[in-house]
């Protein structure tokens, strides 16, 4: 049971910070008054009001620590994917140390594409981080999400209807932040229905997007070869077997259930306070 509460004690650690500093800043304590204007300085106000000068030491290490572990893992799988999944394919007799070198220019790359980015940043998410996320994430993840639920729900979507799908919809999604890129930070008015392709909401194009994929993956399942029952073999929610339900339904019990309830009402209950 005890292991069982570690499991939200991540969702408490990130939360509890902002909700000191929120409790703070209502009963008007000295330090406080900048997150009315900046919500965003919560935590750095919070650490530099409260804590002593060794403590602020250590709470700056430890998010170092934890900033260089993310980059790190970010930069491996980054490197993996494109060596392991792209360039050995293009060259299966490649050595083991040549993919190495490979590994490490392609991480190279994304260290210096990433500082290329980041002047894009502020002007994209209107200064802050979390409109930034959101915004990207409305290009990315509707593509991706139909692509996963239409081969979860449906035996009859092909293997190319899938890659078709997601590539399209990366490729929308990606140019519309390029135009919005260029029409915010450069001012630039792109011609009529480009510019109105700019303009719709980040949450109304979100919408678009997964419809529109679900429709071209389900066009293209039409024309293309559909995979074999042994290929799609638990994978689908009609192909997976008894003993495969049987299974799955023992990975989990009541403490697993009762912390999901948990923490999608301390979710819920955070959106209600805060709307």
């Amino acid at each position: 049971m005890f292991a069982g509460y570690l499991k939200l004690a991540p969702v408490f650690i990130f939360l509890l910070p902002g909700m000191i500093a929120v409790a703070l800043f209502k009963q008007g304590v000295p330090g406080f008054e900048s997150m009315g204007t900046n919500p965003q300085g919560a935590f750095p106000v919070l650490v530099s009001s409260l804590l002593p000068v060794g403590l602020r030491g250590l709470v700056l290490a430890g998010m170092l620590s934890a900033l260089m572990s993310s980059l790190a893992s970010l930069f491996n799988s980054t490197a993996t994917l494109f060596t392991v999944d792209f360039y050995k394919r293009l060259r299966p007799q490649s050595s083991e140390g040549h993919l190495v070198f490979v590994g490490r220019v392609a991480t190279g790359g994304i260290i210096v594409l990433g500082m290329l980015w980041i002047p894009f940043l502020q002007d994209l998410g209107k200064g802050q981080l979390y409109t930034y996320l959101q915004l990207v994430q409305s290009l990315l993840a509707p593509s991706i999400a139909a692509v996963f639920m239409a081969g979860i729900l449906s035996a009859t979507v092909t293997p190319k209807s899938g890659l078709i799908g997601i590539a399209t919809g990366f490729v929308l999604g990606m140019l519309r932040l390029v135009l919005q890129a260029t029409h915010e930070m450069y001012g630039i008015q792109w011609p009529g229905i480009v510019q109105d392709f700019v303009d719709i909401n980040w949450l109304y194009f979100s919408f678009f997007l997964f419809v529109f994929t679900c429709v071209l993956i389900y066009v293209v399942s039409l024309v293309t070869p559909k995979a074999t029952p042994e290929q799609i073999a638990g994978l689908t929610y009609r192909s997976v077997t008894r003993e495969q339900t049987d299974a799955d339904r023992t990975s989990y019990g009541f403490w697993e259930i009762f912390h999901t309830c948990a923490i999608l009402a301390i979710i819920v209950g955070i959106y209600i306070y805060f709307w």
